[in-house]
């Protein structure tokens, strides 16, 4: 009797694990590269690289799509370039140039810098709400692992649990994956207002003011700043992802 529970325990783990992966992998996509979805971009690599495309944003790394296929140096034709999530380390910054969008994109992008810049009080009130939920899940693990820690002391549940381990494991896993959004109070009291943020390119260090759009685990972004790829080409009106690694909001300016 005990063994026909046990299986039919395990089924339901494998189908709860499943569902309980799907469902963060949707929704684990980070918010400041969702933010320049399907929108033209440029990527910088800290080899020097670049790549641009129209960007697509999943959970396990990044698109560029290009606006027609071109020949490599071999002869192949290529359509788009993909950077895997084990390669962001490698990401400078993810530049959205003003002038190189669609007019539908920038009515949008215009749009959204309005509701950005001195945000109202229901968007405020709003993101308030979100940070508490997204503080909640941040514990979400301790609890998770707590609990479980918990029941594998009862019996015959403990049993059970113990024999699924794997599937435990593996949906606690997915949870911290989903964790993207680290609460940062300092960033926080400066969403929507004028920064300075200095980035670091190569061994030179470059300030950008902005408005300050979003922050996650990863990366800043930051909207309506002059930006220049590269010393002695004129500034063009742009937003940024940048890593947090190697670019930080170092002051209000306003």
């Amino acid at each position: 009797m005990f063994g026909e529970s046990a299986t039919a325990i395990t089924i339901l783990f494998i189908i709860f694990a499943a569902g309980i992966g799907a469902f963060v992998r949707k929704r684990s996509r980070d918010k400041c590269l969702r933010d320049f979805e399907r929108n033209m971009v440029t990527l910088e690599q800290k080899s020097g690289k670049t790549i641009w495309g129209k960007l697509r944003v999943e959970n396990t790394g990044l698109e560029f799509v290009y606006p027609e296929k071109h020949k490599d140096e071999e002869g192949h034709d290529e359509t788009s370039y993909i950077l895997y999530k084990y390669e962001y380390p490698d990401i400078a910054v993810v530049v959205r140039f003003h002038d190189e969008l669609s007019e539908q994109n920038k009515r949008a992008r215009e749009k959204e810098l309005k509701r950005t810049y001195h945000p109202g009080f229901w968007r405020r009130l709003k993101r308030r709400i979100l940070n508490v939920f997204r503080t909640v899940r941040d514990s979400v693990v301790e609890i998770v692992n707590l609990l479980i820690s918990q029941a594998k002391k009862a019996t015959p549940a403990g049993k059970v649990l113990t024999s699924q381990d794997k599937y435990v494991s593996q949906m606690k896993q997915e949870l911290m994956a989903s964790a993207g959004t680290s609460f940062e109070p300092l960033l926080e009291r400066y969403i929507g207002h004028k920064v300075v943020l200095e980035m670091i390119k190569g061994d030179k260090i470059f300030e950008y003011c902005g408005v300050l759009k979003e922050y996650t685990a990863e990366f800043i972004e930051i909207m309506d700043v002059n930006y220049a790829a590269k010393l002695g080409q004129p500034t063009r009106t742009a937003d940024l992802v940048v890593p947090r690694k190697h670019g930080l909001i170092r002051h209000l300016a306003e």
